[in-house]
């Protein structure tokens, strides 16, 4: 009779470790919704091929950055990939050299 209490014992003991466990998994699986925005319609271009306003754009509010990379879209609408004081940084602009955020940024879908 003691091993029999013993085992029963033991059973619910380890299923409830068991059971534990499979709760928190659950729990740590959130329902999390991500969007992430891509302009991937920009085809990347040479700094020569900017319009003189845009390149008057950056020259008066980037002066010390360095250009990586420019890119176009079909809406005529610039991409850069820039590096200011040590940090990477994407800015966009129109072809006025008007700065724009990227969420005004004309993409294909749209």
């Amino acid at each position: 009779m003691r091993k029999l209490v013993l085992t029963v014992t033991v059973a619910l003991l380890t299923s409830g470790v068991s059971v534990f466990a499979a709760n928190n998994i659950n729990t740590n699986n959130v329902d999390e919704i991500v969007v992430v925005v891509t302009n991937d319609d920009f085809k990347e271009i040479s700094v020569k091929e900017l319009p003189a306003a845009v390149s008057s754009a950056i020259v008066k509010d980037f002066g010390t950055a360095t250009a990586i990379k420019a890119y176009v879209n079909g809406s005529e609408q610039y991409k850069f990939e820039l590096t200011l004081n040590g940090e990477e940084k994407v800015v966009y602009a129109d072809k006025e050299g008007n700065w724009l955020e990227e969420a005004d940024v004309v993409t294909a879908e749209q």
